[in-house]
């Protein structure tokens, strides 16, 4: 939901922001049901949302401007990526992140069993699928019978495509990280 009409200024004469919690309170009550002082935002899909001048914003989003001064040409993700806590709004978990960026940060499946998000298992090939989805595309990049080397042309890919900043979330990347290791 993108709304970016509202200033700094606005933001900060209607609402206050604990960046250590991720949490606004009223300094204006705008409403019967409201009053100073009170949390605001009611959660969808998880998410805060917040109502400024009959206007509805992301708190994420308010709290990057709340902070910086501006709204993100980008999106914003949640570092902590756990999505029964979208809204851990604290500033040191948010971080501006790109369409892309957000896509690699999803997590896995809930029939993967490979652990790698992008690679599952063929029955009828007996053999190991890589695939990723690149702008909201979904792209084929084939079939091998080595996990590891799955994992390898997945994590290749994603270096390739400008994802950076991003190569700590990637569950290829940690399994590399963690081959390479041992």
């Amino acid at each position: 939901m993108r709304n970016n009409t509202i200033t700094q200024e606005e933001l900060k004469r209607h609402l206050d922001y604990d960046p250590l919690t991720g949490i606004f309170t009223r300094k204006i009550s705008n409403s019967p049901n409201t009053k100073i002082g009170d949390v605001a935002g009611t959660k969808h899909k998880g998410y805060i949302e917040i109502k400024i001048n009959k206007k509805q914003y992301s708190a994420h989003r308010l709290a990057w401007l709340y902070v910086y001064g501006y709204f993100p040409e980008n999106e914003i993700d949640h570092i902590d990526n756990n999505p029964k806590h979208r809204h851990h709004n604290w500033i040191s978990n948010l971080r501006e992140a790109s369409s892309q960026c957000q896509q690699r940060n999803q997590r896995n499946q809930r029939n993967n069993i490979s652990g790698v998000k992008g690679i599952n298992w063929h029955k009828k090939s007996n053999r190991w699928t890589v695939q990723m989805c690149i702008n909201y595309k979904k792209i084929y990049l084939g079939i091998y019978k080595d996990f590891d080397e799955a994992v390898c042309v997945r994590l290749a890919v994603e270096q390739c495509v400008n994802w950076e900043g991003c190569d700590s979330n990637s569950p290829a990347y940690q399994y590399v990280q963690k081959m390479l290791s041992n």
